[in-house]
Formats: structure tokens, C-alpha cells, sequence
């Protein structure tokens, strides 16, 4: 389902040779190879490009920025190093500036992928969502370079796909996480879940109503999902990159799910418009859609309302982002492990919208 507007990639039949070699001399701890496939589709829809393709450009971005910040050699594996793009230019053009090199390769070019692979540490997955059945060919790459690396993090990035009440399409795609998951554990390679919840971008820009997503706040109406008191959780892409990062280098992440529950972002619907609404000096119309009636417009909505609608039925109508006990046996706490880290509050991102 979630393919239909995705564009068919192309292999570029590049590779990387001995990049490892060039970066032991900094004496650094790892290696990272960053799965950015950064896309040249323009032939995607306004609601698409925010509600879907936002979380796949945003997210690396601040992953790469937040590797080079810790120190670690990066590399960024990408389908096309000089895009015609100027935006695209610009962004890779940065890239190397920071000192991130660029690997040419593709997914669907399976030895551009192993020479990758064979020269890194970490490997760290953010393809976007039209990619990501196709993450197995990185694990099958993985395992011809003969399982060296020492943390594999798959593009995940927000609700526990193995804790989630939902329908499809949003279904079918955590099915496929699911499945990606046990291929890793059964082939034993090191590896770290990120289950970051709800992206800030994604959900507070339009005060959490997931009908209007692209157009800023509010002007006069906000559409709540459900009766509005299931807990969310949302989470600024520029810490979730930070807590990733964190991840990596820590044993006590190997193996087990990293959450993101920083305790000031755990917010309903209705307390999300209570606190805007306090901002603005104002108060807006509520329209409500019941549950059953959300399960009947999400099987009439098309690709790509329809995906949101369904991830948004398990996120704000369930409560799976915080519905659960984090037991020690399967997952770690970000904010707990890294008190540290200074996460942007819901309040406090709130106020960049005024």
C-alpha cells in the first residue's frame, strides 16, 4: 500500500574501498555509515511530503550533524553526489564540510552496499517510508560482510511496532519492522531499536490535528481524533538525534529498544489545545471523530491520509506510546539514561509557533 507513490530507485553501481583506513587515525570510536538515501522524487503530493517524507529528511540530517558533534568519523551512503538539486546540493555540500564523507551506493545496488558495510563500525538505517521493506537488502548485506559491524540501528523512529493497536496500512508497515526484527536477532547481529515516538514536526506544528498537517497552526478549528485523553509522545528530531547517538555508544543500549518518554512531552490531545490555547490568547472549535467513525474514514481515505489516520488511531485515539511498562528484560528510557541531554518540551516548542 504504502509503495504506490514511491518512484522505483536506480542502482548507481557505486562503491566505497578502505575509508575505514582513513579514519583509525583519529583514534575515534566508531565508524559510521549513515543509510540516507536521499530522494530526487518530486512527483509527491504537499500532505505526502510533510507527513511522510519529513520524517525521513529531518531525522538524518540531525543524526549526521549529531554523529560529527560525538566525534565520530561518518559516512553518509548516498544514491546521487552531485544531485541538480540546489537544495540537494547544498544539503550534501554541507555534509562534507562537517567532514562527512559521501559513499555512492544504493539499496538495490547489493556490492555498494557490503563495501559500505564492510568498512564500519555502526551502521545507523533512515531511509523513509516508501524504503523500508527494502531494508532487508541491508541486512543481507550485512551478513555477507561477514557480521563485523558492532551496532546496527534499522530505520524505526517512532511507536513500538510489537505495541501498537492499529489497522491498515499503518499495520502492514509495522508487520514489516516486526519481520525485520526477528531477521536480525536471529542472525545475531548487534543491533538497537529506536522507538522515538511522535515527531514534534509531524504532530505539534498543526496543534496535533493530523487532517491538516503542512499548513501551520490552527487558524480557527481543531480536528481531535478519539475523546482526546490517550497519551502521545513527542519528541524535537534534534533530540531524538542526540539520545541516537548516545545509543551507540553505549553497552547498555546493545540489544534492547531505546524509548523516548521524556516525562514533560507526555501530553493528550486535549491537553496539547489547552496549552495552545493558553498561548494564544484564544480558543478554537473542537471537532471530534469518534473512533468507529475514524476506522470508517481511514478505509475510505486514500494514500497517504489514510496511513497517517492509522498511525495516528494507535498514537492518539490507543495510547500505545505510553500505554506500557519499559521493562528492563527488552527496553531503556532515553531521558534516564542521559539526564544530561537537554530535550526540548512540547511547552517550549509551543512557543516557536507564536
Amino acid at each position: 500500500m504504502h509503495h504506490r507513490l514511491c518512484k522505483s530507485l536506480q542502482g548507481v553501481g557505486s562503491s566505497s574501498v578502505g575509508l575505514r583506513s582513513v579514519f583509525t587515525a583519529f583514534n575515534i570510536p566508531a565508524y559510521i555509515v549513515i543509510f540516507s538515501l536521499i530522494t530526487t522524487n518530486t512527483n509527491i503530493t504537499r500532505y505526502t511530503d510533510y507527513a511522510l517524507k519529513c520524517h525521513h529528511k529531518h531525522i538524518n540530517t540531525n543524526i549526521i550533524a549529531a554523529s560529527v558533534r560525538r566525534g565520530h568519523p561518518t559516512s553518509v551512503l548516498i544514491r546521487d553526489a552531485a544531485p541538480a538539486d540546489l537544495a540537494k546540493a547544498q544539503l550534501l555540500k554541507s555534509f562534507i564540510g562537517s567532514g562527512v564523507a559521501l559513499i555512492n551506493g544504493d539499496l538495490f545496488d547489493h556490492d555498494s552496499l557490503v563495501n559500505a558495510i564492510k568498512g564500519a563500525d555502526v551502521v545507523i538505517s533512515v531511509v523513509g517510508t516508501c524504503q523500508l521493506d527494502e531494508q532487508t537488502r541491508i541486512f543481507m548485506a550485512i551478513k555477507e560482510a561477514g557480521n563485523v559491524i558492532k551496532r546496527f540501528l534499522p530505520s524505526e523512529f517512532g511507536s513500538d511496532p510489537e505495541r501498537v493497536h492499529t489497522v491498515d496500512p499503518a499495520a502492514t508497515l509495522y508487520a514489516g519492522k516486526i519481520s525485520l526484527r526477528r531477521l536480525i536477532e536471529e542472525e545475531g547481529i548487534p543491533h538497537t531499536y529506536v522507538c522515538c515516538n511522535g515527531f514534534a514536526e509531524t504532530y505539534l506544528v498543526s496543534i496535533g490535528d493530523v487532517t491538516a498537517l503542512g499548513v501551520g497552526p490552527p487558524s480557527d478549528k481543531i480536528t481531535v481524533l478519539g475523546d482526546g485523553d490517550a497519551k502521545g509522545v513527542f519528541v524535537v528530531e534534534e533530540d531524538i538525534a542526540a539520545y541516537t547517538v548516545r545509543a551507540i555508544e553505549d553497552t547498555r543500549t546493545l540489544n534492547k529498544i531505546l524509548y523516548m518518554r521524556p516525562p514533560a512531552n507526555i501530553v493528550s490531545h486535549n491537553e496539547l489545545i489547552a496549552l495552545w490555547e493558553k498561548k494564544a490568547g484564544r480558543t478554537f472549535q473542537i471537532a471530534r471523530i469518534p473512533e468507529a467513525d475514524l476506522l470508517m474514514l481511514i478505509k475510505e481515505a486514500a494514500y497517504p491520509l489514510n496511513m497517517m489516520l492509522s498511525h495516528s488511531l494507535s498514537v492518539l485515539v490507543r495510547g500505545d506510546q505510553a500505554n506500557f511498562d519499559i521493562e528492563p528484560s527488552f527496553g531503556v528510557e532515553a531521558t534516564e539514561l542521559y539526564p544530561d541531554v537537554k530535550y526540548t518540551t512540547v511547552d517550549e516548542y509551543l512557543d516557536r509557533l507564536l
